[in-house]
């Protein structure tokens, strides 16, 4: 295995913002590919836009992180209502009086619509990560990747305009 020091500047304009570095003796092809193919469904940010329309329907405010979902508890009631949902008791159980619309496709999320997402166990968002460019240890260069430009965020459900959550 053979070790350079990397005294080029050149990564000077690479690293900037939300960037990290990835070391490995792999060919650069098969990284390149690996990371074109990786997408991960992630729960939405403040400021992501929402990709689909979500109505909690009346009755118990349930969990999607299980299969089946089940209720929320009742020590969590109180944080759903700081969060914005108008929410009663009923046998130790949050409910719902009448349907909730939690977020608006096309509309930018709030950090209470997040955390609300989050909660329920929606996942809104696709992580991805992005190469823009690699040392070749041959040449000494930074390369830059063709291509290298994240596309628009793509809908990890289902394309449906309005999600109505049920159990």
């Amino acid at each position: 295995m053979r070790f350079s020091c990397i005294s080029d500047t050149s990564w000077d304009q690479q690293i900037k913002g939300q960037v990290g570095l990835f070391f490995t003796d792999t060919e650069p092809q098969e990284v390149i590919e690996w990371f074109a193919d990786f997408q991960q469904p992630d729960f939405a940010r403040t400021g992501n836009f929402a990709t689909r329309t979500i109505i909690l329907p009346a009755g118990p405010v349930m969990r999607h992180h299980s299969d089946p979902p089940e209720p929320f508890p009742h020590n969590e009631e109180p944080q759903l209502r700081k969060l914005g949902l108008t929410t009663s008791m009923n046998k130790g159980v949050p409910i719902l009086h009448s349907p909730h619309k939690l977020c608006e496709k096309g509309n930018p999320i709030t950090s209470e619509q997040a955390q609300l997402l989050k909660l329920i166990g929606e996942k809104m968002v696709i992580f991805r990560v992005g190469l823009i460019a690699r040392w070749d240890a041959d040449s000494g260069e930074v390369v830059q990747i063709e291509g290298a430009g994240m596309s628009p965020e793509v809908n990890a459900g289902t394309s449906d305009d309005e999600d109505q959550m049920t159990e």
